[in-house]
């Protein structure tokens, strides 16, 4: 199985580190929604919304409901969802850091948005990488190895 030892995802530290990344997610979830409902109401405004918009929105809108589940997923335990987690935080932060920093690639109001999103990403990579929850993570695939090889 994929998950953690009950006993081990009780900690607070833990509990607190998983709400957060949840927390985070979900707030790149529900920017990242009303930002493609602010691209269909201001459609018509060509220097507000082009091709580009609706293509990155898009995106990232569909990337956050992908992130939001790995944070569920990795709050219950899932081993496969945490590095799924990390890498794709990590790899959208990059993305958000190389768009923003293309001189008309974005409108300003969406570079604004990007940012923040890129920020929300950061503190998940933050968390994610972090010493705690990397060493829960290993102790979990280092129980399921130890009972594997056990015969349990």
């Amino acid at each position: 199985m994929d998950a953690l030892d009950e006993s081990t995802s009780r900690d607070p530290r833990d509990l607190r580190a998983f709400r957060a990344i949840t927390l985070l997610t979900g707030a790149y979830l529900v920017l990242s929604w009303l930002t493609m409902a602010a691209v269909y109401l201001l459609r018509d405004h060509h220097s507000m919304v082009n091709d580009t918009v609706w293509v990155r929105g898009t995106i990232v809108a569909v990337v956050s409901v992908i992130s939001f589940a790995l944070a569920r997923r990795t709050a219950r335990g899932s081993r496969g969802a945490y590095r799924r987690l990390r890498i794709f935080s990590a790899v959208m932060v990059a993305a958000v850091v190389v768009i923003v920093s293309i001189p008309g690639f974005l409108p300003p109001w969406m570079k604004v948005e990007q940012a923040v999103c890129g920020l929300l990403l950061l503190c998940v990579v933050a968390i994610t990488a972090g010493r705690r929850m990397r060493a829960l993570f290993a102790a979990a695939s280092a129980g399921r190895s130890g009972a594997e090889s056990d015969g349990r």
